[in-house]
């Protein structure tokens, strides 16, 4: 279920290259560290699946505290999943009506293919369950799934159309990353709407806007799901700002550029990379209360 750090330099570096620099780790962009250590965090190596399970889980449940955080709540809408390593063919996901702030470890609920619950002690949202257990099945690689009703990603959601090059930040998702599902359907209340989102998604998806709907972000680890979901819903937002000043027309990046740059900013280990601020000030703004 890890990331691993593809290098992000295939050619040979150019002179003026910053990965010349002392520390260099052109796998992560950082160069430096105190005595030449290099401090960018990596993945844990697990000794067990157990380990591996427990370790996943603490992430999904930060996950929640940070969309809580990021004010991705709609009572009980919005849900995030997590392939289990043990037995791949269920997954852990939230539990029924409860906040995104409040969910702990020990809280998570996980389910088969058939909604058979195996551990846990709640209920899980039915059209979450539709949508999440579809993906799964349908691409091996995903192991985690995040959707919300975020205000900038249902607005930005309703004009069924991609995020544009008009900034660094968007050229994580340029071309392949994002796809869209253009149909809406209503509320979901049956498994043909999970199996229309599966089949919008590829190999290079990291998000999927969901016209008149919202957004849902896919990953290899939570981590990463997790990132690019408020990392895509921030780039709607400012979209939008851009979208109301309605007098001039913006330029976009050169497609030469776009290509380049999505090529380095929206690798998977990237994403994973971009969420460990956010676990760590989770645990040291709660205390670790959600690892419980």
């Amino acid at each position: 279920m890890a990331p691993t750090a593809t290098p992000t330099h295939q050619e040979p570096l150019k002179d003026n290259s910053i990965f010349h620099k002392q520390g260099a780790d052109p796998a992560n962009l950082a160069v430096g560290g105190a005595s030449g250590r290099n401090t960018v965090p990596r993945i844990a190596q697990f000794a067990s699946k157990e380990d591996e399970q427990r370790y996943h889980k603490e992430h999904l449940a930060a996950a929640f505290r940070v969309f809580a955080a990021n004010g991705f709540d709609e009572g009980v809408s919005g849900h995030m999943s997590l392939r289990d390593p043990i037995n791949p063919r269920t997954f852990w996901i939230n539990p029924y009506t409860m906040h995104f702030a409040d969910i702990t470890v020990s809280d998570l609920v996980l389910v088969t293919e058939d909604a058979t619950v195996l551990q846990g002690t709640h209920s899980v949202n039915a059209a979450g369950f539709a949508i999440h257990s579809e993906i799964h099945q349908a691409h091996p690689w995903i192991n985690a799934v995040c959707h919300a009703h975020s205000t900038a990603g249902k607005a930005y959601s309703a004009f069924g159309r991609p995020l544009p090059p008009l900034m660094q930040d968007a050229l994580k998702f340029y071309g392949a990353k994002q796809s869209i599902l253009r149909e809406y359907g209503g509320p979901v209340l049956s498994t043909d709407e999970g199996k229309a989102i599966a089949g919008v998604i590829t190999a290079d998806t990291n998000v999927v806007i969901l016209k008149n709907h919202g957004l849902l972000s896919v990953g290899t680890t939570i981590d990463e799901a997790a990132y690019w979901f408020c990392a895509f819903d921030r780039c709607c937002q400012a979209q939008l700002m851009i979208d109301a000043v309605g007098n001039e027309r913006p330029e976009e990046v050169e497609e030469e550029i776009a290509r380049e740059s999505v090529r380095v900013l929206g690798q998977r280990q990237r994403g994973w990379l971009h969420f460990q601020p956010y676990y760590n000030n989770m645990v040291k703004k709660t205390g670790g209360e959600f690892l419980l």
